[in-house]
């Protein structure tokens, strides 16, 4: 191709003039809702229904409605079918549905139940349609052209109670969405009505929390909730509703998130299951059917069904977050607006309504009163009337000549010349002239609406105040408070049991279940290796593992795999990826971090630390510092209440101390105090607890005060072991 062919077009002048035409047609003509509540795809459907006569007629095959539809909306079937069915009573979709219907509509809360075809389905229009529909011929709202010129839509429907807010509507557009909760209706007008009084009421007093077609349980934080309302931005949790059936143990729930479907709930819960992250879930089972939705979990036996709903809450859908977005086309320009905006505006489009409508009645009334009052100049002489019109040669001179015999004018001429002969006697016309006194009084009445904004108010609340008595309902969704709420964690889902840690010197750690030990007690390990420690814990304690090198680890024991006496365990420096030369010489387990560590130095010092001084807030899994550095450790314990403890010095001395006489302190490398006084160079050799001595008589060796020298050992308390040490 040559380079003559190619024309250069800046990217912006290509989006201005090929993008943002089809962004803004999203925007206004499909995807966000007016203050009318409805989107141009619902208001042609309904409105071509009412034309259609199914506001008060029987019911129509859907296709019927679709294909006439078709003159408004220029769209394939399924697509305006499918906007129908979203309407309709039978999909549950919305708290008020406009569309009563006959046959399957599938459910909104289902991903997979289908709905029917329209030429099985049949619908009419529902009975709260009438406020949508209310006066609009009387030139409530403007009329547009449709697609192709051939007849007139309305751009807006006048509806008597604020729509926008009674029934959910979801919409993505270019650029921009909007999603915006039900609200009860009855809260809704009721709200309405405060605000119409008062523009400064607090609307959480009136409209408690959205309330959405599904039910469940709406979880309350007035934060969140405030936020919703004064900025049109946020989100609310919800939860599913759920009973417990004790005869057969399932739990039955019934009641859904407006934001998830069944399918979707249980996949999550199989998925829990084949990761065994829930074990006592036996059997899972979609029971909706006619009377309604249903999910039956049968469970194991024992199991207590809140804390198993607890836990499904937390990482199933059975809890979902609904985000609000109240972007919604005022006057054709997008706005994001908190519920007492959204309020503000349908009154002051309302407003607009009531007006046009009582200018319409002003314009009728007046025309018929302008013909009465030509009537009524005919009632002087009837006679004169007939004279005129028999006298009359030719028919066009028939109201010309009535206009001038009794002074009135075209229109009122044409009205008297159409009379039937039949109706020209007295009686009829004097009861035709008695309505002026009644039609010139409603008139004045209708002025003074038209000239009063607080009387078009008052009429305004009448109308909400027929619709909340007529069509109001009981809240759908439970509102409960959040501090009722249990916190879930994935700790919850950790089975808990008891089990035995093993620790060799070769630094392998194993993990082995009570229930397993029991069954093979012997302990396999590599050659030369031997096990230096055992502790006893569950699987939900916390393990505290301290290194050569003054630092401690720090896991879950769950963390850790469970393995059998047969197999070797774990080797330490790959799982706690220890530095060369770094081992564990020791390990803690805890639940509450109770207790205290002593450790033991060769300069005759004792540190008592409490094991607080190791928790901490955020999951660090390494800590430094974990005892002092200053002297060569030689013991190190876990103690829950204070012990006594066996020093030997290099002296051959003996000294047996109480932990009660030192201190205990909170930071992890304290030096701790003298225990064992230092004489000729000696220093403490080793500690232990008075079991592993060979001790006769204890009380030789104990001593009142710290620090002390000790005694000499006698022979008969000698052991093989105690020079092991001095090697």
């Amino acid at each position: 191709m040559s380079s003559n062919n190619v024309i250069e077009q800046k990217i912006v002048d290509t989006l201005e003039s090929n993008y943002m035409p089809y962004a803004m047609s999203v925007i206004v003509s499909r995807a966000i809702p007016e203050i009318d509540g409805l989107k141009p795809s619902h208001r042609k459907l309904l409105y071509t229904m009412y034309k259609m006569g199914l506001l008060t007629g029987g019911k129509t095959k859907s296709a019927n409605v679709v294909g006439q539809t078709m003159k408004l909306n220029p769209h394939g079937d399924m697509a305006i079918y499918e906007t129908l069915v979203r309407l309709t009573r039978g999909n549950d979709a919305l708290l008020h549905p406009y569309i009563d219907s006959k046959g399957n509509f599938g459910k909104y809360y289902s991903r997979d139940m289908k709905f029917a075809a329209p030429r099985y389905t049949e619908v009419k229009l529902e009975k709260i349609c009438e406020e949508l529909f209310r006066d609009l011929d009387k030139n409530t709202v403007d009329f547009v052209d449709n697609y192709d010129g051939t007849m007139k839509e309305p751009v807006l429907l006048p509806t008597t109670y604020p729509n926008i807010l009674v029934n959910s509507n979801q919409g993505i557009a270019v650029g921009m969405a909007s999603n915006i909760c039900s609200f009860n209706l009855k809260e809704v007008c009721e709200a309405t009505i405060a605000y119409l009084d008062n523009e400064e009421i607090d609307i959480l007093n009136y409209l408690k929390a959205p309330d959405l077609p599904t039910g469940g349980q709406i979880i309350y934080n007035e934060k969140d909730i405030e936020r919703i309302y004064s900025t049109g931005r946020g989100s609310f949790k919800l939860r599913a509703k759920y009973r417990f059936d004790k005869k057969n143990n399932c739990i039955e729930i019934f009641e859904i998130p407006y934001t998830t479907t069944t399918e979707a709930i249980m996949d999550g819960i199989i998925a829990l299951i084949k990761n065994n992250k829930i074990k006592e879930i036996v059997d899972v089972r979609d029971e909706t059917d006619l009377k309604g939705l249903k999910i039956a979990l049968d469970i194991k036996k024992n199991t207590e069904p809140d804390i198993l709903m607890e836990k499904l809450f937390r990482f199933t859908t059975l809890e979902d977050s609904f985000s609000c977005n109240f972007n919604i086309l005022i006057n054709g320009h997008p706005k994001v607006l908190g519920v007492k905006d959204v309020l503000k505006e349908w009154v002051i489009f309302r407003i607009e309504c009531i007006k046009r409508q009582t200018a319409y009645d002003i314009g009728k009334k007046s025309d018929k009163l302008h013909l009465l009052l030509g009537l009524k100049k005919i009632l002087l002489d009837i006679d004169k009337a007939i004279r005129i019109i028999r006298n009359t040669e030719e028919d066009a001179l028939v109201v010309p000549n009535l206009m001038e015999g009794f002074g009135i004018d075209k229109l009122q001429a044409e009205f008297v010349a159409e009379i039937k002969l039949r109706n020209l006697n007295k009686e009829y016309i004097l009861n035709r002239v008695s309505e002026i006194e009644s039609l010139q009084n409603s008139i004045n009445e209708l002025k003074d609406i038209l000239a009063s904004e607080k009387k078009i108010k008052k009429i305004i609340i009448k109308q909400l105040k027929d619709v909340a008595k007529k069509y109001g309902k009981p809240r759908k969704t439970e509102i409960i408070h959040e501090e009722h709420i249990e916190e879930i964690t994935h700790e919850n889902l950790i089975e808990d049991y008891n089990l035995k840690l093993f620790l060799t010197k070769d630094n392998y750690l194993k993990k082995i279940a009570l229930t397993s030990l029991r069954g093979n007690p012997e302990q396999k390990l590599k050659e030369d290796d031997e096990i230096i420690q055992e502790v006893e814990g569950r699987n939900k304690s916390e393990l505290l593992l301290f290194s050569n090198r003054h630092t401690v680890y720090k896991l879950k024991l769950f963390e850790i795999e469970d393995c059998k006496a047969s197999s070797l365990g774990i080797y330490l420096a790959n799982l706690l990826e220890l530095e060369e030369e770094e081992e564990i010489i020791y390990i803690a387990v805890t639940d509450d971090y109770k207790g205290y560590m002593i450790f033991a130095f060769e300069n005759g010092k004792v540190a008592k630390i409490g094991l607080k001084s190791y928790e901490t807030k955020t999951n660090r899994k390494k800590l430094a510092n974990a005892y002092s550095d200053v002297s060569t450790l030689i013991y190190m314990s876990h103690i829950l209440e204070d012990v006594e403890l066996v020093a030997f010095s290099s002296l051959n001395k003996v000294l047996i101390f109480d932990t009660s006489k030192i201190n205990a302190k909170s930071t992890r490398n304290s030096q701790g105090v003298q225990v064992l006084k230092a004489k000729k160079e000696s220093a403490m050799t080793s500690v232990k607890t008075l079991e592993d001595t060979n001790i006769k008589d204890f009380d030789y060796y104990r001593t009142k005060n710290i620090p002390a020298v000790g005694y000499y050992l006698r022979e008969e308390d000698e052991e093989d072991t105690q020079l092991k040490f001095l090697e």
